[in-house]
């Protein structure tokens, strides 16, 4: 134990700083303006991908069941973290209370987990579209997509709940800057000032069942889907095939480079400096991304935003 933070010995914190890029404030407008942006796109994006897929009766498909889902789940992402984020940006005490941030990394991590399992349930979505056309109604039908919802989000649940009531139980010892821009579970623990193994074990044990066990399952589904496709005799056929998985394919791999690269290493050996960029990455820039990948190359998406637009014009012409 420090000696220096005797006083505040086993006692939690008020409140903690989050420094950001408090040591580079010439950065803090530029990137102030590029979140707004960005948050206000994957709010605008996210939302008419969630209109169109519940208001068209053309997308009420299993897809885009898993589609609105996964639009949902980055809208919540976003305003999980980025107000709070532009709210500090634009004060000088950088702070969240202790509370605000256990929420925070509860919130987070949860959606982070039902992200997982919704991305693996829309890899075999795609197989079954492409490998058993034939039995595609009978295998993907509604109850079932309900299903493998809701064990996404109460498996998520069930790993966040975990994790909050491992780190809650870290004493901090009065130290209170998190070199972050919002709370996460890895940061906590570095920043505790006792003996964080159970912690490190049971994070480094959930996130390798929830991060790699889907990721097998979506990489799996994709072999499949690939040796299907390369026995496709047209080129059309092939390159039909290709466009709806690639919008997946590229989803995944913006959502999972970055988890691994974070969660897939030991806390203690965590450089905050670099995963609070990557950080950011993934919470921001991902759900922004998302719903244009999907919609850019999805002509289903692109017709039914056409057509909710038209009926939402209709009325102002008269």
């Amino acid at each position: 134990m420090r000696s220096d933070n005797q006083s505040f010995l086993w006692d939690p914190p008020k409140d903690f700083i989050l420094l950001g890029i408090s040591d580079r404030p010439w950065l803090e407008l530029p990137l102030f303006v590029v979140l707004l942006v960005s948050y206000i796109l994957a709010m605008l994006g996210n939302i008419s991908i969630i209109l169109v897929s519940r208001l068209d009766a053309q997308l009420h498909s299993p897809m885009y069941i898993f589609l609105s889902h996964l639009s949902f789940l980055d809208l919540c992402y976003t305003t999980t973290t980025v107000p709070q984020i532009l709210a500090n940006m634009g004060s000088s005490r950088k702070t969240i209370s202790y509370g605000g941030c256990t929420v925070q990394y509860a919130i987070f991590h949860w959606l982070g987990c039902t992200e997982c399992i919704v991305l693996a349930a829309m890899a075999l979505d795609r197989y079954v579209a492409i490998c058993e056309p034939l039995r595609y109604a009978i295998i993907m039908h509604r109850p079932l997509c309900q299903q493998l919802v809701a064990v996404a989000w109460l498996s998520g649940f069930g790993n966040s709940l975990v994790q909050v009531v491992l780190t809650v139980q870290l004493p901090f010892c009065g130290r209170q800057v998190l070199n972050n821009f919002f709370c996460e579970v890895p940061a906590m623990i570095k920043l505790s000032c006792a003996d964080s193994a159970v912690n490190d074990t049971t994070l480094a044990v959930l996130v390798a069942f929830f991060v790699l066990v889907p990721l097998a399952l979506i990489l799996l589904s994709y072999g499949f889907i690939a040796r299907a496709v390369l026995r496709i005799q047209t080129s059309m056929g092939r390159h039909k095939a290709f466009g709806t998985c690639s919008s997946h394919l590229v989803v995944v791999s913006l959502f999972y480079l970055p988890a691994i690269y974070i969660y897939l290493q030991p806390p203690s050996s965590y450089s905050q400096e670099q995963g609070k960029f990557i950080s950011l990455f993934y919470s921001i820039i991902t759900p922004t991304l998302n719903p244009f990948i999907y919609t850019l190359r999805n002509k289903d998406v692109k017709g039914a935003l056409r057509r909710l637009l038209a009926r939402a014009w209709r009325p102002c012409r008269r």
